[in-house]
């Protein structure tokens, strides 16, 4: 599970942003919002994460930043030497020049040995990229890092860690071994450690890749859309989602009774089976908000059935607001979602304010020089649970409202 996020100087992110998700020991778990880091831990954190604010207050830029993360240590491997990252600094003249820093703090196995096995031990981990390079030049890995906390005493430990000039110092228990004169010879300034030793069919490092593969997103370099000839090759080709949207489309669409496929001259095509009506209505004229919907699909079904993350913009967008709380609770419900599957999503609206609790909440807002501020509802001091969050967000007591005239 990943329960803090670090961002500084991305996109309309300037100064370091941090993002903790670990609720108080006090906050109550009675409708079983907050799940466990690990069996066993003493630290919760939400599976939902609804995040609020103005247009173009940066709240697409914690997204980003999370997706890019597992973009980098999934597929920067495969990036040309001569090629930029898909990424922006913050635009004024001392951080282009700055580097950027992200980091993630996620939960892993205390024996890496035993790190297919999902029963095992669990511990904390840290891992941290930092991006320089000037806006003349492809951005150089200046800094990558993995830690653990394996011990009882908390005492960090190296696992991994990358120089500017691209040396990599490894502790024992990553394994390397003879792979580490291999990946001095391969491992690119654009590259991360981890996509190229997944490549090089590194064990530990191949888990990570997976776990990097898990975090699904609509949003990085630019909006994640299949169009209809993907989408019906895609939902053609696994039949177990089509199943699990067949299931779930009517809680959306209480006019649908199902998605169906027919062969066209180019392949599978999409049709929908209306209540009521004889024919089948063709994907293309089907609403917007369907088509979105059926769109963003493939990315809920896989992280919940992976445990992974699902990073998505706008989804209020694509469904009805009384629909929405309806797919939260796949998250939040432990039955629906037993591997601790996240959903981080972006919203204006509002109104669901009114299902979620202080821990899920995030809000966003920028200054007059355009730098996003990043803040949970529970860092708000003095907030109660029995609030109507909804009536005190519209009325200002929050923050993170459009400013209008």
């Amino acid at each position: 599970m990943l329960y803090r996020l670090e961002i500084e100087n991305f996109y309309s992110i300037r100064e370091r942003q941090i993002i903790d998700l670990r609720a108080s020991a006090s906050a109550p778990n009675d409708l079983m919002r907050l799940t466990p880091l690990w069996d066993g831990s003493d630290e919760r954190a939400p599976k939902v994460i609804a995040i609020f604010g103005p247009n173009a207050a940066g709240k697409t830029t914690v997204l980003r930043a999370l997706s890019f993360v597992g973009w980098f240590v999934k597929n920067s491997f495969e990036v040309a030497l001569d090629a930029g990252l898909p990424y922006q600094r913050f635009s004024d003249i001392e951080s282009l020049t700055r580097p950027s820093r992200l980091a993630v703090h996620f939960t892993g196995p205390v024996d890496i040995a035993a790190a297919s096995d999902p029963t095992a031990p669990q511990c904390r981990y840290a891992y941290e990229i930092s991006l320089g390079g000037t806006r003349a030049l492809p951005d150089p890995i200046l800094h990558e890092a993995l830690h653990y906390w394996p011990s009882e005493e908390g005492r960090k430990v190296r696992l991994f860690e990358r120089d500017s000039a691209g040396r990599v110092a490894t502790a024992r228990a990553f394994g390397l071994k003879e792979l580490g004169k291999i990946l001095a010879t391969v491992l690119r300034p654009n590259a991360s450690v981890i996509s190229t030793l997944a490549h090089l069919r590194h064990a530990y490092a191949s888990l990570l890749w997976e776990a990097a593969a898990s975090i699904g997103s609509n949003v990085l370099m630019a909006d994640y859309s299949l169009d209809e000839k993907q989408l019906a090759r895609y939902y053609a080709n696994n039949p177990e989602v089509t199943k699990a949207l067949n299931q779930e489309i009517q809680r959306i669409d209480l006019g649908i009774n199902e998605m169906i496929f027919s062969q066209g001259q180019n392949g599978p095509r999409v049709d929908f089976a209306h209540k009521g009506l004889a024919g089948t209505v063709p994907y293309v004229l089907e609403s917007a908000g369907t088509r979105r919907f059926v769109n963003a699909f493939p990315l809920i079904h896989k992280a919940l059935e992976t445990g992974g993350i699902a990073a998505l913009d706008e989804l209020d967008n694509a469904i009805h607001p009384k629909m929405l709380p309806e797919v939260l609770r796949w998250f939040q419900d432990p039955d629906r979602n037993p591997k601790s599957a996240q959903l981080w999503l972006t919203c204006h609206s509002v109104s669901l304010l009114e299902d979620l609790t202080k821990e899920e909440v995030l809000f966003c807002e920028k200054d007059q020089q355009g730098r996003t501020s990043v803040y949970g509802l529970n860092d708000i001091q003095g907030v109660r649970r029995d609030e109507n969050y909804f009536r005190k967000y519209m009325g200002g007591v929050y923050g993170a409202l459009p400013l209008i005239g």
